[in-house]
């Protein structure tokens, strides 16, 4: 049986917590490079679609031109859900929001589209410049989900871990020899 003292700190740690990583990540100098990574791609990919990209779309075929606006407007559509849970996340570090409000307005953004791993026809006609834009924001957008579900399923302090075997056992010993703290 598990005696969880409290002080005016609040519960005592039994010491058998897990260590969230993925909220030290998310408050950390690893979520503010990503962060930074997010937020330049974005700029870079509204340079490039006005600058050299428009260019660059005129001089494709009429299969090229539907994939250049198929696929620019997937990536601007992935870049912009990136940005606001990239924002929501750091309102959260920064103090602005708790967890939980960032988290019903994460709800509202969608980080995971079917359609994004799929190309469309004529995309291998698309300037390099795009097709890199696209295959380095796929890459963030896939770090992004990972962050994000890592954090969603993260346990509150406090939480028991639904069918955890090893606390299973660790409570069963500590039952067993009548020690009842960490």
């Amino acid at each position: 049986m598990r005696n969880d003292k409290t002080d005016a700190r609040g519960p005592a740690k039994s010491g058998l917590d897990p260590v969230n990583f993925a909220e030290r990540m998310a408050g950390s100098g690893n979520f503010l490079v990503l962060f930074r990574e997010g937020m330049a791609i974005l700029e870079e990919t509204a340079d490039y679609l006005d600058g050299p990209g428009r260019t660059e779309s005129r001089m494709l075929s009429r299969l090229g031109g539907l994939a250049y606006a198929t696929e620019s407007m997937k990536l601007t559509t992935r870049l912009m859900q990136m940005a606001s849970w990239l924002l929501l996340q750091r309102a959260v570090n920064e103090g602005e929001m708790s967890s939980d409000q960032a988290s019903e307005e994460k709800n509202k953004v969608r980080l995971e589209h079917p359609e994004d791993h799929e190309r469309s026809t004529g995309f291998d006609e698309l300037p390099e410049g795009l097709q890199d834009l696209i295959e380095r924001s796929l890459r963030l957008q896939s770090r992004v989900r990972h962050l994000d579900r890592q954090l969603r399923g993260r346990h509150r302090a406090g939480d028991k871990v639904p069918n955890n075997a090893v606390f299973s056992q660790i409570d069963r010993v500590r039952s067993a020899f009548g020690t009842t703290d960490g």
